[in-house]
């Protein structure tokens, strides 16, 4: 069967590498914090100023001083620190992130990332830390469903929304399938629920399994 929100979450998080410094983006990949072991050493980092966050927590258990980049409420781990926006950025943009998890309205096969603006006349534009992340990152791996509500493919042969990033995304996790993007092509590297060919028929993207 294909995966649940959770699920996908938990998946994401096994293939975090241990001590790594990683930045949870805004909606679905927040998640992924309740599913990190806690004797794995990963650091999270969040953009408004915090290295050592822990996962979301009930309004019921919040410190509203403590917040993700969403401004949702979150737990201090051990040894947490805080800073300066400035300086959070320059630790997004100097290359001091080993991860991102994202999330995106489209990706193509080259790894361009789009996922703040959908280019519609009464959408809200919000790239927020997304450009610098997609940019300065070790690694990008983007957290989404693989298709629209109206069934259309966000695994695409080149994006028709405003980029993020250019050639950026290594990795992307859907409920179906994940994927990775390399030199030779998108190459899947697990099925959930689905086979390979049906798979390959519902993109237009050439896959290499």
């Amino acid at each position: 069967m294909a995966l649940g929100k959770n699920e996908l979450a938990e998946l994401v998080a096994g293939d975090i590498p241990d001590g790594a410094y990683v930045n949870l983006g805004i909606g679905q990949p927040t998640s992924i914090a309740r599913y990190l072991s806690p004797d794995s050493g990963v650091i999270l980092h969040t953009e408004n100023g915090m290295l050592g966050m822990g996962e979301v927590v009930p309004d019921e258990q919040a410190d509203w001083d403590l917040t993700n980049a969403g401004k949702q409420p979150v737990t201090e781990l051990p040894g947490a620190a805080y800073f300066h926006h400035a300086d959070s950025f320059a630790m997004m943009r100097g290359g001091h992130l080993d991860v991102c998890v994202m999330g995106a309205f489209q990706v193509s096969a080259g790894g361009d990332l789009a996922n703040w603006h959908t280019g519609a006349a009464d959408a809200i534009p919000a790239v927020g830390g997304a450009m610098d992340l997609a940019a300065g990152a070790k690694q990008v791996w983007v957290m989404m469903t693989l298709f629209t509500k109206s069934g259309e493919p966000k695994l695409v042969p080149a994006c028709t929304y405003p980029l993020t990033g250019k050639a950026c995304v290594t990795r992307i996790y859907t409920e179906v399938a994940t994927f990775h993007i390399t030199p030779e092509g998108v190459r899947v590297t697990a099925t959930y629920g689905i086979e390979a060919d049906e798979l390959a028929a519902k993109l237009d993207v050439k896959l290499l399994f």
